[in-house]
C-alpha cells in the first residue's frame, strides 16, 4: 500500500507528438465511439492472461478465485510501467511482453489481443480526463496516472485505493457521452464487442454486479466438445433466429494461416427487414474480440450464411482499408467459399465427397456438419436460398462452373425438382439445346402456349419463375456443351423441316395493322391449341427480361415482339379468306395481339378497348343467327 503522506504529482509530457496522434486515434482510427469499451476490455483480458502466464513460474502471482473484469482487473502496473506504457503513445506493453514468449511452450502462451499500443487512448473519444490507478502483482505500491490528453501526471495513490493487485480506470465522461454511463448501453456494447471474451465481465447496477458477457467462444472449442443443442443455441443467439440450422460447419485451420470458423446455413428463410441488403454479415473476430460484420467474408450470393470467423493473423484495430486489401482476408474468404460449396455439393449429391476446405498447405481440424440428409432436404434449402445461388451464376465467373450442378428447376415433364445433368441425360435425339421458359409463376408457365410445340416434339422445358432467371442464363450460356436457350427465342428449332400452309397474305395484312406494336407477324408450327403466341425478335432480350425492365421503370432499347400465328387454328384459317378486308383485319389484329399478351401474363395495350371487343364478340356469338 502507498504511504499516507502522498508526494505531489509528477508532471510528464507524452513520449510522442500527442496532439496529432490523439487526434488520429479519436477521430480517424475508430469509426464507432463505443469501441473504447472494447479496447479497455481487451487490455484487461491481456493483463489477466499475462498474470496467469507469470504465475506459472511464480505461484504467488496467481489470480484470485472469481477474478473478473469489472470493468477492468488484471496484473497491475508499477510506477515505471505506468509511465512507459501509458506515457508513450504507440508503445504496447502487450507487444513487448509478447517478445518474451518466444521460448515459452505453445500451451503456456496467452492469446494476447493488443498489438500497437493505441487502443487505450480510444478512451479519449468519450472522456476528457482519464485516471488509471494500478498496483503491480507482487508489490505493495499503488500509483495513479492521470491525463487530459495533453500531458499526464503520476503520483502515489491515495490510501486504500487498491487493496489487491490490479488496475482501476476511471473515465470522466464528456458532456456528449453521457449515454455510456447507462448500464443498458454498456451491456449492449459488451455483448456486441466482447461477448465471447473468456474472462467474466460484470456491470455494477443497483449495487450488484450483473453478468454482461457470454464468456464462451464456442467456435474455439473442439467439435467433440460441442453438442447440437450448443450449436442451435448459439445460432439463435447469433442471428436472433427461431429455427434450427440446416447445416453447421465448424473447423479450425492452423499453419501459415490460423483461424477458427463456425458457420450456419439457416433452416428457414430469415425475415430481412432491410430491403435490398445484399451484403454478407459473417462476423469477423480477432482473438475472440468482435471487429465487424462488414468484412465481406462471403460474396453477395452466399449472404444467407451466418456465423463467426476468428483469426490470429490480424491486429485488433484493423482498419476498413486494411480489411479490403489484406491477403489474409482474401485467403480466408476463398477458403470459406470452398467450404460452403463443398457442403452444398455433398447435400445436393452433386459430388461424392465434400471438397476440402482451406489452403492445401494448412492442416484443418473439424469437418462439415451432418451430411446424411437426402436430396429432399436439399430441395428445402433450394426453396429458401436457390435464387441467391443463381445470383452467383450471374455475377461470379470464378465460381460459375461449381454453382451450375447445384441449380434446381421445375420442369414441364418431371415431377419435383431436376438438375441440369438430369435434363441433359433426358434430351431427345436431335435436340440441340437446353430449353427454358421464364415467367412470374410456375403454375402460369405450365399452361403457357409457349410450351405447346415443345411438348409435341417431346422436348423438356425448364420452368423458371425467379426474377433473377431473366438474367443468369445469358451469363452461363451452356452446360456440358449444350446451349441454354429461351423458348421465346427458339422458334427456328421447332420449325426445321416443317411445311406450313402459305398464309403470307394474311400475315402481311396483320403486320400492316400492327405496324407500331410488332416487329414481324409470321406463321409458326410450334402451336397446337392456341391461335397466336408472342416471340422475341432475336435482336433484343428475352420477353421476360423486357417485362421486368418495364415494371422496374428501366429504360431500354425498344425491341418489339414477333406475333406468331397458327395456320392450323380454325380462327386463323377463317381469317385467311378475309385478308383483303382491311377494316375487319384491323379490328381482329389488335384483339389477337392482346390475346397473346394476356397469355404471357401482360395487360392488353388498351384494357378497356379489349374488354369492349371481347364483349361484342360474345354478344354476337350468343345472338340467334350470330
Amino acid at each position: 500500500m502507498s504511504d499516507t503522506t502522498l508526494a505531489p504529482p509528477e508532471q510528464h509530457d507524452f513520449g510522442a507528438e500527442v496532439g496529432r496522434l490523439l487526434d488520429l486515434v479519436v477521430h480517424s482510427l475508430y469509426s464507432e465511439r463505443e469501441i473504447f469499451l472494447r479496447e479497455l476490455v481487451a487490455n484487461a483480458a491481456d493483463a489477466m492472461d499475462r498474470r496467469r502466464f507469470e504465475a506459472l513460474t511464480n505461484p504467488a502471482l496467481a489470480l484470485p478465485d472469481g477474478a473478473k473484469i469489472r470493468l477492468v482487473d488484471g496484473i497491475g502496473m508499477t510506477r515505471q510501467e505506468l509511465i512507459d506504457n501509458l506515457g508513450t503513445i504507440a508503445r504496447s506493453g502487450t507487444r513487448l511482453f509478447g517478445q518474451t514468449l518466444a521460448d515459452a511452450k505453445p500451451e503456456e502462451r496467452p492469446s494476447l489481443i493488443g498489438q500497437f499500443g493505441v487502443g487505450f487512448y480510444s478512451a479519449f473519444m468519450v472522456a476528457d480526463r482519464v485516471e488509471v490507478t494500478s498496483r503491480k502483482a507482487g508489490t505493495d505500491e499503488t500509483f495513479t496516472w492521470s491525463s487530459d490528453g495533453s500531458a499526464f501526471t503520476i503520483a502515489p495513490a491515495a490510501a486504500g485505493a487498491r487493496e489487491t493487485a490490479g488496475t482501476d480506470i476511471v473515465l470522466h465522461m464528456k458532456a456528449d457521452a453521457g449515454e455510456f454511463l447507462a448500464p443498458i448501453t454498456l451491456g449492449a456494447a459488451v455483448r456486441k464487442w466482447a461477448d465471447h471474451i473468456t474472462v467474466p465481465i460484470t456491470i455494477a447496477e443497483d449495487g450488484k454486479d450483473q453478468p454482461a458477457n457470454e464468456g464462451t467462444a464456442l467456435w474455439r472449442k473442439s467439435k467433440a466438445d460441442v453438442t447440437e443443442q450448443n450449436y442451435s443455441e448459439f445460432y439463435r443467439h447469433l442471428g436472433h433466429y427461431f429455427d434450427t440450422p440446416w447445416a453447421t460447419l465448424h473447423w479450425k485451420v492452423e499453419g501459415t494461416l490460423e483461424y477458427y470458423a463456425l458457420l450456419f446455413i439457416p433452416g428457414a428463410k430469415p425475415f430481412d427487414p432491410i430491403e435490398g441488403d445484399r451484403d454478407s454479415h459473417v462476423r469477423l473476430h480477432v482473438r475472440r474480440m468482435f471487429i465487424t460484420d462488414k468484412a465481406e467474408l462471403l460474396p453477395h450470393w452466399l449472404r444467407f450464411v451466418q456465423g463467426v470467423v476468428d483469426t490470429e493473423d490480424l491486429p485488433l484495430n484493423v482498419s476498413r482499408e486494411m480489411l479490403q486489401s489484406t491477403p489474409v482476408l482474401a485467403r480466408i474468404r476463398k477458403a470459406l467459399i470452398g467450404r460452403v460449396l463443398g457442403e452444398l455439393k455433398a447435400r445436393a449429391k452433386a459430388v461424392p465427397e465434400v471438397a476440402a476446405a482451406g489452403d492445401a498447405a494448412d492442416p484443418v481440424e473439424g469437418d462439415a456438419g451432418d451430411n446424411s440428409k437426402d436430396s429432399n432436404d436439399y430441395a428445402a434449402f433450394w426453396k429458401n436460398f436457390g435464387a441467391m445461388l443463381k445470383e452467383g451464376i450471374w455475377e461470379d465467373g470464378e465460381h460459375r462452373a461449381e454453382l451450375a450442378p447445384l441449380l434446381r428447376f421445375e420442369s414441364s415433364s418431371q415431377d419435383g425438382l431436376t438438375d441440369l445433368a438430369g435434363y441433359v441425360g433426358r434430351m431427345q435425339p436431335g435436340q440441340e439445346a437446353i430449353y427454358y421458359l421464364t415467367g412470374d409463376s410456375v403454375d402460369a408457365l405450365k399452361s403457357s402456349p409457349q410450351l405447346e410445340g415443345f411438348r409435341a416434339k417431346g422436348f423438356e422445358v425448364l420452368l423458371l419463375s425467379d426474377p433473377i432467371d431473366a438474367f443468369w442464363p445469358d451469363r452461363m450460356d451452356a452446360f456440358e456443351g449444350k446451349k441454354l436457350r429461351s423458348v421465346t427465342q427458339a422458334t427456328d428449332d421447332l420449325g426445321k423441316g416443317a411445311e406450313l400452309p402459305d398464309i403470307s397474305l394474311l400475315t402481311s395484312a396483320l403486320k400492316a395493322a400492327l405496324e407500331e406494336d410488332v416487329s414481324e407477324v409470321r406463321a409458326t408450327g410450334r402451336l397446337t391449341d392456341s391461335a397466336v403466341v408472342l416471340a422475341a425478335s432475336g435482336k433484343g432480350p428475352d420477353l421476360q427480361m423486357q417485362r421486368l425492365m418495364r415494371r422496374a421503370g428501366r429504360a431500354m432499347m425498344p425491341s418489339l415482339p414477333v406475333l406468331e400465328v397458327n395456320p392450323s387454328h380454325p380462327l386463323i384459317a377463317a381469317l385467311v379468306g378475309r385478308h383483303e378486308d382491311k377494316e375487319a383485319i384491323a379490328g381482329v389484329a389488335g384483339t389477337l395481339l392482346d390475346l397473346a399478351r394476356v397469355q404471357e401474363g401482360e395487360l392488353p395495350k388498351d384494357p378497356a378497348g379489349f374488354a369492349r371487343r371481347v364483349t361484342a364478340l360474345l354478344a354476337g356469338s350468343l345472338t340467334p343467327g350470330g
